[in-house]
């Protein structure tokens, strides 16, 4: 029997109308859709996305959606993703075709990975579809450029001394969840004496968006902070 094929499909930000072509026609076709969610209480982002171009489909499809929670324990973590993938797996071998959503792009710190990880190493047919970051749709959303000519923009997922280290060797800095660490965040991007643009983004392309000048006011999970700093050589 030929076996199915494992595909990772970056759905965006949130608003359907940045999903890619490519991603549509793949979500047209798949028999499975993985969508991930990190409560079991609660509705996976990802599959809200879709559910426009689900919704307008003509061949059944399977959803499965495997618990990823939000914990740090890196070997409970090891063995939520292998659960999930022994049950891609079992799909795959029936030759079925598997798509696994997640939001943003698939290569950027996405939990898609350690699962693709898992996987890419059977024999298996595999194809991985970008999909438009965050921090592009909250530069679009701010009407911000990110980069110009050789400006250098550093993608931090996490705030703690390393921040402070390569501050002055940067132009552009996304903060990425800035939910979890903005008191620290702000006392590090306060210590640079440059000028500086400061804008921050919650639920970037959802209806409940929100553009902040400065730092995030409440503690939304999808927020994201662009620091960019004025360079002189501009």
């Amino acid at each position: 029997m030929k076996k199915g094929k494992f595909i990772g499909i970056g759905v965006g930000p949130g608003d359907p109308d940045l999903l890619t072509v490519k991603a549509v026609k793949a979500l047209n076709k798949v028999d499975v859709i993985c969508a991930p969610k990190s409560s079991k209480s609660k509705p996976s982002v990802a599959l809200s996305i879709i559910n426009p171009v689900l919704n307008d489909r003509k061949s059944k499809y399977e959803t499965l959606e495997p618990l990823f929670p939000m914990i740090e324990d890196k070997k409970e973590l090891q063995k939520y993703w292998t659960d999930a993938a022994q049950v891609i797996i079992e799909k795959l071998n029936e030759g079925l075709d598997v798509a696994f959503i997640t939001l943003g792009d698939p290569s950027v710190y996405s939990t898609f990975s350690y699962v693709f990880k898992i996987i890419e190493g059977m024999d298996f047919e595999t194809m991985i579809i970008p999909g438009i970051t965050s921090f592009t749709g909250c530069a679009a959303s701010a009407k911000m450029q990110l980069a110009e000519k050789d400006e250098i923009m550093v993608i931090v997922p996490k705030v703690d001394e390393r921040l402070s280290q390569i501050m002055a060797c940067g132009d552009t800095f996304v903060i990425m969840k800035t939910s979890r660490h903005s008191d620290m965040l702000e006392e590090i991007i306060n210590q640079d004496k440059r000028d500086k643009e400061i804008i921050s983004v919650q639920n970037c392309s959802m209806k409940d968006e929100k553009i902040f000048n400065g730092f995030v006011e409440d503690k939304k999970y999808l927020s994201t902070t662009i620091v960019k700093f004025k360079n002189s050589k501009n």
